[in-house]
């Protein structure tokens, strides 16, 4: 089957940032085979034609970092301090389940889709239910069980953990678009002897492990009284920093660190929205970009982020620098979009088939309108998407050359009955929830 989108603004975001006015996007099947200059002339011998007039035409954005069934979560006590140990852990515990997870994972999906974001990174537990769910829905997604060293919902320690991660990735390795990982819970949650292990997981099955890295003040007074190290260079020290490690947040960085990472080939989730909510700190974007260190915007889980789209993130992302550097030059838009896009897709290790509109690279393609009164006039496309575009402008989403979003409608899906679906199953989380907030 060929699908072409015609008539629009495309963004190629490929390495030469080719643009074409009015451009078009030609698919066949689940393939992208050209993208060029539109002209009325021009006869498209398609099945399905899109008409993009007065819209952008991008690749699918790409979601670095997530964990999207903690949306029952969302909301709940976001001004709560230290609200991981205190709120989040026991709670956790208490209520989440295998088919809460799916549930929750199937809203984030379709979340995510309408905001423009065709493919992300998951961290959570009940990864087969979490996977079952980005098949169902049709987005690209690499998901990993989370191992920590105590007793979570869905093992009883990380040796069981470690025993899901294993099986999950046997079973789904040879998913076209739903590929597993490994994710370690964070270097201040994990032993050095269970970080060797989930590595030699990654290593043998050639996959990434996601992990929180040097986020919290109190991790790096643990590491600094510790070991008198930073987390990363004890990673450095156990055998762990090389290019399977994609280090999530990375707020508090060395320039030390920074070097190694670059010299290792780690691979870094860059979660602003998350970071700053909660007062942890502003990322070294511009350091770890200018060393070469392959960096992605993620979204962080929506009870930490609340929002699961990207377009917010990139706004928080380059005024946070401007303002931490005192430089208004900082990150041109244009490289701000390449962090949403080819960027992250590089830290994932996809960009070899998404994150830019190429010529043999997968159908995953996103428009955006320009109708809405704050998206007018365009002077500069990429200035557009990042200081003035809301995830309710995407109009349309193709997933591995699959329409998921048509003029902003989800295909053959309700979201009226999912949301439904999955707020009957919170009856007992809310009631939990509550209990677990007065002993705050």
């Amino acid at each position: 089957m060929k699908t072409v989108f015609r008539n629009g603004w495309v963004l190629t975001m490929d390495e030469a940032m080719h643009e074409f006015y009015p451009g078009y996007v030609l698919v066949e099947d689940d393939e992208i085979i050209d993208a060029g200059k539109d002209d009325p002339s021009l006869h498209f011998d398609c099945d399905k034609e899109i008409d993009a007039v007065n819209s952008i035409i991008m690749p699918g954005m790409v979601n670095c970092h997530s964990h999207i069934s903690m949306i029952p979560f969302r909301s709940l006590g976001d001004d709560c301090p230290d609200r991981l140990r205190r709120f989040l852990f026991p709670l956790e515990n208490a209520c989440m389940t295998k088919e809460l997870a799916q549930s929750a994972a199937e809203y984030g999906c379709w979340e995510m889709m309408q905001g423009g974001i065709t493919t992300f990174a998951d961290m959570y537990y009940f990864p087969d239910a979490i996977a079952n769910a980005c098949e169902q829905a049709g987005i690209r997604a690499f998901i990993g069980e989370s191992v920590i060293d105590q007793p979570t919902c869905d093992a009883k320690d990380s040796h069981e953990g470690l025993a899901i991660a294993e099986a999950f990735i046997e079973k789904w390795k040879d998913h076209p678009f739903v590929r597993p990982i490994i994710a370690m819970h964070a270097t201040n949650t994990v032993s050095a002897d269970t970080f060797a292990k989930g590595m030699n997981i990654a290593r043998k099955n050639d996959v990434q492990l996601m992990c929180h890295v040097s986020e919290m003040d109190y991790e790096m007074e643990y590491f600094k009284k510790t070991y008198d190290m930073t987390p990363v260079e004890w990673l450095n020290d156990i055998g762990c920093l090389d290019e399977h490690l994609l280090a999530v947040h990375c707020i508090h960085l060395s320039d030390k660190d920074i070097q190694l990472m670059k010299e290792k080939g780690v691979h870094v989730a860059h979660c602003p929205g998350s970071n700053l909510k909660a007062g942890k700190g502003v990322t070294p974007l511009r350091d770890l970009v200018k060393a070469g260190v392959a960096t992605g915007l993620g979204t962080d889980g929506p009870s930490s982020g609340n929002t699961l789209e990207l377009f917010s993130l990139m706004r928080l992302a380059v005024v946070a620098q401007k303002t931490y550097y005192h430089d208004r030059s900082l990150f041109p838009a244009k490289d701000i979009v390449r962090l949403a896009t080819i960027e992250g897709a590089k830290a994932l290790c996809c960009d070899s088939y998404t994150g830019s509109l190429e010529k043999g690279k997968k159908a995953d393609i996103i428009t955006l309108s320009l109708d809405a009164m704050h998206m007018f006039p365009v002077h500069d496309p990429y200035s557009v998407l990042v200081y003035s575009a809301n995830a309710s402008d995407v109009k349309d989403v193709m997933v591995n050359g699959k329409m998921r979003i048509v003029n902003g409608i989800p295909q053959g899906v309700c979201i009226r009955d999912m949301k439904k679906n999955l707020s009957d199953m919170m009856t007992d989380f809310n009631q939990k929830a509550k209990q677990q907030a007065a002993k705050l």
